[in-house]
């Protein structure tokens, strides 16, 4: 990260509060601001009501009210140049195909290593 230039914004949507919580705590850690939502109608708010697009939003599949790639799309409807970032435990051939299709930058399977989508959040927000 150029040193100037202003801390990538993070969106991180998952409804499990400690995989919620481990992820903002190492963003955090990383520099990056964190804005956290445990569901789709919270994520669809902060993206909306931002002032400034997020960089990168780190978004699981399933939500207790979104079970399908909508939000997904919506999210990449209403903020283009975010890098989206799926995350599941129920990455079938379909979903990943859907949600590249749909302009996810990287779908990545649960359970993950903290480390390895910190570098992957550098990566998509290197992208944009």
């Amino acid at each position: 990260m150029v040193k100037n230039s202003p801390a990538l914004r993070v969106l991180v949507v998952d409804d499990e509060p400690l995989i919620r919580w481990s992820l903002a705590e190492t963003l955090v850690d990383q520099g990056y601001q964190v804005v956290e939502s445990g569901d789709a109608k919270s994520a669809r708010s902060a993206v909306r009501d931002s002032s400034r697009a997020f960089d990168v939003v780190l978004l699981d599949f399933r939500l207790p009210d979104s079970e399908d790639l909508g939000l997904l799309a919506s999210l990449r409807q209403s903020s283009p140049s975010s890098q989206i970032i799926l995350m599941t435990a129920f990455g079938t051939p379909e979903v990943v195909r859907g949600a590249l299709d749909l302009g996810a930058y990287k779908v990545v399977s649960k359970p993950f290593e903290m480390h390895d989508l910190a570098l992957l959040v550098a990566q998509a927000g290197a992208c944009r």
